[in-house]
């Protein structure tokens, strides 16, 4: 039995080319959460065709582009979640109506005012659900090697999904793992 030790909140869990599963083939996800009750994180490379403005209309106008709603997992659909990279030197624990994650990366309550955060923050991205594990879940996903555990970079939270995040994480990882940023399967399977 391995461990999932080296997963901490801010961390990122990079799907292995091998992991073929639907709500995961080529995703970066963030770890909000891990816990030994468990494990949540969002999905940061699922867009939708649903524009945030549509679903919290308060919200739309401060939404990172594309400013669509992304698919952050496949628990909860119906549940919102906000990221927020914040700017340079803001104290994000501080800050009211907002949790900090790890750095300058904080989880936003979509109950508290929008405009009060709008200058304190590189950008935020929306959610709509996030990914889920029971405790040890995980840590045989990991062992079995479907993931690949990294550090965040505040921006990966923010980042354009046309730019690739999958590859690129891994090419900033150095070798051996950049060879997998290569590997074959960019051909979508209808």
């Amino acid at each position: 039995m391995g461990t999932d030790a080296e997963v901490k909140p801010g961390m990122l869990l990079v799907a292995a080319p091998q992991l073929l599963e639907d709500n995961f083939r080529r995703t970066v996800v963030f770890v909000i959460h891990h816990r030994e009750q468990g494990t949540l994180g969002v999905v940061l490379n699922r867009p939708s065709e649903i524009a945030v403005h549509d679903v919290l209309p308060e919200w739309g106008s401060y939404a990172s582009e594309p400013q669509s709603l992304f698919v952050g997992g496949p628990v909860e659909q119906r549940t919102a979640i906000c990221l927020a990279a914040f700017q340079t030197g803001e104290d994000v624990e501080a800050l009211s109506g907002v949790v900090g994650v790890r750095g300058p990366v904080g989880l936003v309550d979509l109950e508290s005012d929008p405009g009060g955060l709008m200058t304190r923050t590189r950008g935020m991205r929306f959610f709509a659900g996030y990914a889920g594990w029971e405790p040890e879940q995980l840590a045989g996903e990991i062992d079995r090697g479907d993931w690949i555990v990294v550090p965040s970079l505040p921006d990966d939270v923010i980042a354009v999904p046309a730019g690739n995040l999958w590859g690129r994480v891994l090419r900033r990882q150095g070798t051996p793992l950049a060879f997998l940023a290569t590997h074959p399967g960019d051909v979508q399977l209808n």
